[in-house]
Formats: C-alpha cells, sequence, structure tokens
C-alpha cells in the first residue's frame, strides 16, 4: 500500500512565511541589545563592525548577508631587527659529556641478595597488614597494638 496526497497538496514549500511586525516590547529588546553589542564592539576596537538599528534587525532574524571582513591595512615597510648579545651575558665552559674511553655507559649493579640476619619474623598488625619484626621490642610493642 503507498501513500498518496490529495489533489493540490504538496509537501514541498515554495513561499517564505511572512515576518511579524515587531512589538513595542520586542523593539525595546532588540535596541538595548543593540546598544551593548555597539559598545563592546566599540571597546574591541572594531568600529567598523558597528551595526545600525535596521541592519541588526536583520542580523537576529537570519536576513542579514554575511558581515564584510575587516579592512585590514597591508604594512608599506619592512622593519628588521638584529639582536646583540647583552655585555654582562655569563661565559661559562663547556664540558664533554662522555670521555670516550668505553663503550659502555655504567656496569652492572651487584644482585642484592638477603642474608637472613636482621628480620627475625613477620607479624600481623590490624587485620592483614603484614609488618616485619626486627627485635624482640617491636615484636612486644606490636603485639600491645593489636589489643587497642
Amino acid at each position: 500500500m503507498t501513500m498518496h496526497l490529495e489533489r493540490g497538496l504538496s509537501t514541498i514549500r515554495t513561499t517564505k512565511p511572512k515576518q511579524k511586525k515587531l512589538t513595542k516590547t520586542q523593539h525595546k529588546k532588540l535596541k538595548e541589545e543593540l546598544r551593548v553589542k555597539n559598545k563592546s564592539l566599540k571597546q574591541q576596537g572594531r568600529h567598523s563592525e558597528i551595526m545600525t538599528f535596521d541592519e541588526y534587525v536583520e542580523y537576529v532574524y537570519g536576513k542579514a548577508a554575511k558581515a564584510p571582513k575587516a579592512e585590514r591595512q597591508m604594512a608599506t615597510e619592512i622593519k628588521t631587527f638584529h639582536w646583540q648579545a647583552p655585555r654582562n651575558l655569563r661565559q661559562t665552559k663547556t664540558y664533554a659529556s662522555h670521555s670516550g674511553t668505553s663503550s659502555s655507559v655504567a656496569s652492572k649493579a651487584e644482585r642484592k641478595e638477603y642474608t637472613g640476619t636482621l628480620v627475625k619474623g613477620i607479624a600481623t598488625l590490624h587485620k592483614s597488614n603484614a609488618v616485619p619484626v626486627i627485635n624482640q621490642e617491636e615484636a612486644e610493642m606490636i603485639s600491645k597494638m593489636r589489643r587497642n
């Protein structure tokens, strides 16, 4: 089954809707917005972009063409700058970063191995927190902490 439109009806709109006249409140609101916008443009130094009320209404309702780009002034002469080092510049000696005597950067560190002489045992402190015990005093201190 296909869908059809009645004769004379179309889904394509060929006419644009008419713009309604501005009410007094809309007119006041747009005037205030324009004043604020022009003020900010003046503060920014963009005097060429300041609008009249009619231009602003067209801008707000999307009827205005794209705003013309601001005119740019081209430089007529080229200025050059030659840098000179200050007279009191610190003179630092340069040192070679590598003597070039050996091919490797550093030798391999010795492997650390625990001999078993320092830690006496492992105690549990506060739930599952394992703490190494070094001497008898620490063992007693940990046992007293658990009971508090």
